[in-house]
């Protein structure tokens, strides 16, 4: 049975001024998959899943024309901008925790929409940071600041303040590429638990990763989505010759 789909892209052009980023995208996102974008630097990507939570509202002469549809409403309309980025949370390439403890990042959201029940704010920590994979490792240093933990550590702490908003939807920008490779792993692993839970959109650099992880994979160039399928079909049988040279290393 395929899963219910999440976001529905229809014709998306985006324009930086008179530079146009984005051609014409059309594409079905569903939930509980975990979707990959890849392509060459430069190629549409990120802006593209910046579109996704509106994150492209933050930069001036940004026009964007089509739809994007999000459980049936365009997110490009009259929408509340805060509640789609509480219900579309995002991961950025570099671990981003606030200077603050351990316990207070993940707190952090659910207290500025107004909880202030401390066990209600404990359990949202607890479980956020479990299902990040990192209670274990931090449970006795909960009021430690939160620098002091190594790099994927920060990462997996970016991830459950992120899920402490209880999203729908998960945007990761790169997550792995400041990353060593244990830490790689353990990101991919956690991506792979999280699907059941959440929908997961993830920019990578790396074709293995997203050979890995991703149940589909859209191959970006040049502002086009080029190629969009199962993964194993876009790494073993692809239809375009262009996906093919990309991905067996003749150019990009």
């Amino acid at each position: 049975m395929d899963n219910k789909v999440k976001f529905n892209t229809k014709n998306l052009d985006l324009f930086y001024g008179d530079f146009q980023a984005l051609k014409s995208i059309n594409m079905e996102i569903c939930e509980n998959e975990v979707t990959a974008f890849i392509g060459p630097s430069g190629c549409g990507k990120s802006t593209f899943l910046r579109c996704l939570n509106r994150m492209n509202d933050l930069i001036d002469c940004v026009d964007i024309k089509g739809e994007i549809i999000f459980d049936g409403k365009d997110i490009n309309g009259d929408i509340d901008v805060i509640n789609l980025r509480t219900r579309v949370g995002m991961v950025f390439q570099k671990p981003n925790p606030f200077p603050m403890s351990i316990y207070d990042n993940i707190a952090y959201g659910p207290k500025c929409q107004g909880l202030k029940d401390k066990a209600k704010l404990d359990t949202i920590v607890k479980d956020s940071l479990e299902r990040a994979a990192l209670w274990d490792e931090v449970k006795d240093r909960l009021n430690k600041s939160a620098l002091g933990l190594s790099g994927g550590q920060q990462q997996r702490l970016c991830i459950a303040r992120t899920i402490a908003m209880n999203p729908e939807v998960i945007l990761m920008d790169e997550p792995t590429s400041a990353l060593d490779p244990i830490a790689t792993l353990k990101i991919e692993d956690l991506m792979q638990s999280l699907k059941k839970l959440y929908t997961i959109i993830i920019v990578t650099h790396s074709m293995q990763q997203a050979g890995r992880i991703s149940d589909k994979t859209a191959f970006f160039l040049m502002g086009e989505v080029i190629e969009f399928n199962e993964t194993p079909k876009i790494f073993t049988n692809p239809d375009d010759k262009r996906t093919e040279d990309y991905i067996t290393g003749r150019f990009g």
